[in-house]
């Protein structure tokens, strides 16, 4: 019988903390933070964790020489489970996107899921890898801008207003053009593609050990996106933002210096659980600074439970 721990194993559970903030990120970017937000981000958990178990499926044959400790491997789980757990977490995942969100939300979560499983089946082991990685992150941003307004509620633009989490006004909705709000979080979803490009490309390294002109193309990569995060001068975005090129900057920095596969790993990993310290950066840019703030304790968290089961 399949334990619990293995499924969360499996899935990659605890990294899951790094998923919510881009549907967060992307709706604060948009001005459509509402009650129907965290639908969506629990959406995007689940077709996070349906490409974990897809990936492990793809990977099995590979996994029995390079990984053998992960669950199919190991004989924990059976493949077959493994694909029925990544094909059931798919379709709950489009049904509460779809529920959450209307035929918007479906119109760019359907893209996403393909995405999700183009990488793992077709595109994971060949030069497009880290690109379509990256567009499956800066899809999951867009899910969080893809609602419109509520009838009967105001959504502020981007960046003005207080805003303590989800927005409460009343008053007449204006008159958006379709789309629109897709267009104004088409920054912050390009940025956090940026970054996962950058955590991708360091992923392929980890078995092997990388050359050491890797490490330098993503520190480089990883200090335009700490700067693109920052936006309008503003305490909380350039804490945040230096707190994430900081941590994930000195992990790859360590592979520069020995580019081992236990530091790539290691720089994998910071990567993955630092990223909620770049989405508060982006949340709290547009104006949700205390939301910000709250996408951005992920990290820690994150960072103790890796420590349990490993994200990578």
């Amino acid at each position: 019988m399949t334990r619990l721990a293995d499924l969360a194993e499996l899935v990659r559970a605890p990294a899951a903390l790094s998923v919510p903030g881009d549907v967060l990120s992307g709706a604060a970017a948009a001005g459509t933070l509402d009650r129907r937000t965290p639908a969506l981000a629990g959406a995007s958990v689940l077709l996070y964790w349906a490409g974990m178990a897809a990936n492990d499926w793809a990977d099995r044959r590979l996994d029995a020489v390079e990984r053998p400790e992960r669950p199919i491997p190991s004989g924990r789980i059976r493949p077959a489970t493994a694909l029925g757990v990544a094909a059931g977490l798919t379709a709950a995942g489009l049904a509460v996107a779809g529920a959450a969100g209307g035929r918007r939300a479906t119109a760019v979560a359907v893209p996403l899921a393909a995405t999700i499983w183009g990488y793992d089946l077709l595109a994971k082991n060949t030069a497009a890898g880290p690109a379509v990685m990256a567009a499956c992150r800066g899809l999951d941003v867009l899910l969080g801008a893809s609602v419109g307004p509520r009838r009967g509620r105001e959504a502020p633009p981007a960046g003005h207003g207080p805003v303590r989490g989800l927005p409460a006004g009343r008053g007449p909705v204006r008159a958006l053009p379709a789309g629109s709000g897709l267009v104004r979080a088409l920054p912050a979803a390009l940025t956090v593609a940026a970054h996962t490009w950058t955590v991708t490309a360091l992923s392929r390294r980890e078995v092997s050990g990388a050359d050491r002109r890797l490490p330098r193309a993503t520190l480089a990569g990883t200090a335009l996106v700490a700067a693109t995060a920052l936006g309008r001068p503003d305490p909380v975005p350039v804490a945040l933002a230096a707190g994430y090129a900081g941590r994930y900057g000195a992990a790859q920095a360590r592979v520069l210096a020995d580019p081992s596969p236990a530091r790539v790993r290691a720089a994998v990993g910071a990567g993955i659980t630092g990223l909620p310290a770049l989405q508060g950066a982006l949340t709290a840019r547009a104006g949700a600074r205390l939301l910000g703030l709250a996408v951005a304790a992920a990290a820690p968290l994150g960072r103790r439970l890796a420590r349990l089961i490993s994200p990578t």
